[in-house]
């Protein structure tokens, strides 16, 4: 199982934006009302391989035709998964499979996610405050492309791309099937980023571990929301609180 994601573990800044040649994710849908009606959702969700086989098969394999020439040549695809899959969410993998075989691309299945953060039924600030942590082999100037079911403040993809980033590798697309940001793009107004840095200083940063350039656009223009770095922090606390009640009501972390 993954790590739980607590205040007091303490991950790397996140200091490398999205390229600027990745605005925003190719995707299939806005919300997820498909993919959650789809019959093999739940199986798939808590880890059946065979049931995102057929989720993938039946909703996004068309998708995939249509983009794969859109998509860069000899890519490597990598989606945020568990080293142990088992109860694990199998969509994300099975659908980089998916974009690979489309393309005759490549998976990637060394870099996985050591943390769980527990982003299902999470407001942004906890979303915020349970950042995604990774490990794994990164090949320096490797063409790598992300891949996930579901993006909403895209924070996880962003924690994956500075991963990859840092290490040399390349990040030259993204592909998802519901991109349920409010704001679909990823990379966040020159404008709002100058804001939040003159408002704030280091402070963003001190507060989440996130250099503000490196925000995403959801994230940033959610926290343009706020007046002071102490309306942040006290958000936060309440945060992180709500996070744990939320889990003790699914028995986790009890």
């Amino acid at each position: 199982m993954l790590a739980k994601n607590t205040p007091s573990e303490t991950p790397t800044v996140r200091s490398h934006s999205f390229p600027g040649s990745v605005k925003e994710p190719f995707c299939l849908f806005e919300n997820d009302s498909a993919l959650k009606s789809h019959l093999q959702y739940q199986e798939a969700k808590s880890g059946g391989k065979e049931a995102a086989v057929e989720l993938i098969a039946d909703i996004a394999l068309d998708f995939l035709i249509q983009i794969k020439d859109k998509l860069p040549d000899n890519s490597i695809f990598v989606a945020p998964h568990a080293r142990e899959a088992t109860g694990d969410n199998a969509i994300p993998q099975v659908l980089a499979a998916a974009c690979a075989m489309v393309t005759q691309g490549q998976v990637e299945t060394d870099i996985v996610q050591i943390t769980r953060v527990f982003h299902t039924g999470a407001d942004p600030m906890e979303r915020m405050g349970l950042r995604a942590q990774f490990d794994g082999n990164v090949i320096p100037g490797a063409r790598y492309v992300l891949v996930d079911d579901v993006t909403n403040m895209g924070g996880t993809l962003a924690e994956l791309a500075d991963y990859l980033l840092a290490r040399g590798g390349l990040v030259l697309a993204v592909v998802v099937l519901v991109n349920a940001g409010r704001n679909k793009h990823f990379l966040p107004s020159k404008t709002v980023i100058r804001n939040l840095e003159g408002r704030y200083g280091n402070e963003i940063t001190e507060i989440f571990g996130i250099a503000p350039s490196a925000l995403t656009a959801n994230e940033a223009n959610y926290l343009i929301g706020f007046k002071t770095a102490d309306e942040i922090r006290n958000r936060l606390v309440k945060a992180r609180k709500e996070t744990s009640l939320r889990l003790r009501s699914k028995g986790i972390g009890e």
